[in-house]
C-alpha cells in the first residue's frame, strides 16, 4: 500500500500523537465513520484520552466499537491500549435541552422554552440543527470532557459545510433585526416592533394561525437574557476551528461522486480560511507487484511458454496481476485532480479490505493501515 514518504506519514501520525480536534469530512460512504473511530482509537494506543463523535444514526460507529448503542454521553469503550477511548452518538434535541438548562435564568424559564411548540418542532425539524447541536457538542467535550483529543464524524460533505458555518449562522441570526424586535419584552408587544417585524408576524399570522404567532413570539421573548451565551458559544467554536492543533482530514475513495464531493469540499474549506490537513483515500485497489516486476514476470512467462507444465496457469496469473495493476493505474488517475486540490497535504492511501469492519478486531486493522507505527 502507498502511504506517501516518510514525512508525509509523520505529518498523520501528528494527527493522532498532537491533535486536540479533528475533523473527518467527506462524502457518504467512503468509511468516515470508520476513519474517525480509527483515528480516535489509536490515539488512546499512544496513551491519550479520546473521544470520537458520530453524526451518523446508522450504528456503524456503535458495531465496530462492539457496543449494542451509543447515546449522547461519552461511553467508555473497553481496549487493551494504555490510554482511554470514549464514543457518543450525536442527539440533537438532547444537546438542545442541555443547552437550554445552562443558559436559562432559572428552572422556570427552561421549561418554559422546552415546552414551547416552536422549540420542539426547532428541535426535530429545522434544518441546520443538528449541524449547530454538533458544535455545541464539540465546545462542551473540547472544554469540559477532560479528554486529549475530540474526533468528529461529519454528516456527508455539502452538509459538513454547514457543520463548520453554523456558528457564523448563528451570530448572523441572532444579530437579525426582526430578532432582536421578537426579543423585546412582551409588555411593549407589537406597537413597537419595527415595520419589518409587524409586517413577518402579519403574513405568518395569515398564513399559519395566531397561534402559530403567538408561540413563535412567546418561544424568542422566553429566550431573553441568554443570546449572550449563545454568542460567546458560537465564537468560541469559531475559535476552536481556527486554532492551529484543529486537524481537518478528508476522507475520500476512489469512485467518481466521491472524488467530486471532496475536490468541492477541499475547494470550500480554502474559501473559508482553513485547508485539509491530510486527505485519507479509503477502498484503494493495492499494487501486488512494481512495474519491473510485473515486467520481469511477464518476459518469464512468455520464455515459459504455454505448452509446458503449468505455462497455461501462469499466464494466467500474469495477465490476472496486470489487470489489477491497471485499475490501480486507472485510481490513482481518477483521483489525481483530488490530490493536486489538497496539495501540500499529505495523501494516505488504505486499501479494499477483504471484509467489512464490524467489530474492534476490524478497526485495529484500519488503524494500522493509517498508522503503521505505534510507539508511544
Amino acid at each position: 500500500m502507498r502511504r506517501g514518504d516518510e514525512g508525509d506519514q509523520s505529518i498523520i501520525d501528528d494527527i493522532a500523537r498532537t491533535r486536540s480536534i479533528v475533523i473527518c469530512c467527506g462524502s457518504g460512504g467512503v468509511g468516515k465513520t470508520t476513519t474517525s473511530a480509527a483515528i480516535a482509537l489509536h490515539a488512546a494506543r499512544l496513551g491519550r484520552t479520546a473521544c470520537v463523535v458520530t453524526i451518523d444514526p446508522a450504528r456503524r460507529l456503535a458495531n465496530s466499537l462492539g457496543v449494542d448503542a451509543l447515546s449522547n454521553q461519552p461511553t467508555r469503550i473497553a481496549g487493551p491500549w494504555p490510554g482511554e477511548l470514549h464514543a457518543l452518538m450525536l442527539d440533537p434535541k438532547g444537546t438542545f435541552d442541555d443547552l437550554i438548562g445552562r443558559y436559562a435564568g432559572s428552572d422556570s424559564q427552561a421549561e418554559a422554552i422546552r415546552s414551547n411548540r416552536i422549540y420542539r418542532n426547532l428541535t426535530g425539524t429545522l434544518s441546520g440543527t443538528q449541524e449547530y447541536m454538533a458544535m455545541e457538542k464539540l465546545h462542551e467535550l473540547v472544554e469540559e470532557g477532560g479528554f486529549d483529543i475530540v474526533v468528529v464524524d461529519t454528516p456527508p460533505s455539502r452538509n459538513a459545510l454547514d457543520f463548520l458555518d453554523a456558528p457564523r449562522r448563528l451570530t448572523h441570526f441572532l444579530d437579525n433585526r426582526i430578532f432582536q424586535a421578537l426579543m423585546a419584552p412582551t409588555r411593549m408587544g407589537l406597537r413597537v416592533m419595527g415595520v419589518a417585524a409587524q409586517a413577518l408576524l402579519r403574513t405568518l399570522s395569515r398564513v399559519a394561525g395566531a397561534d402559530i404567532v403567538t408561540d413563535a413570539v412567546g418561544f424568542f421573548q422566553a429566550l431573553e437574557g441568554m443570546e449572550e451565551g449563545f454568542r460567546q458559544r458560537a465564537a468560541r467554536v469559531r475559535d476552536l476551528l481556527a486554532q492551529t492543533d484543529t486537524a481537518f482530514v478528508l476522507v475520500a475513495s476512489p469512485r467518481p461522486d466521491s472524488i467530486d464531493e471532496a475536490v468541492h469540499f477541499a475547494g470550500k474549506l480554502n474559501e473559508s480560511g482553513m485547508s485539509a490537513t491530510a486527505l485519507i483515500i479509503n477502498r484503494v485497489q493495492p499494487r501486488f507487484a512494481t512495474d519491473e516486476h510485473q515486467d520481469a514476470l511477464a518476459i518469464h512467462g512468455g520464455a515459459v511458454g504455454h505448452a509446458s507444465p503449468g505455462g497455461a496457469v501462469l499466464a494466467d496469473l500474469i495477465d490476472n496481476l496486470a489487470g489489477y495493476t491497471a485499475a490501480s493505474v486507472r485510481e490513482e488517475r481518477a483521483y489525481a485532480d483530488l490530490v493536486a486540490e489538497v496539495a501540500p497535504a499529505p495523501v494516505t492511501r488504505v486499501p479494499l479490505l477483504n471484509t467489512d469492519v464490524h467489530d474492534l478486531a476490524g478497526l485495529e486493522m484500519v488503524a494500522d493501515q493509517l498508522f503503521p507505527t505505534q510507539t508511544t
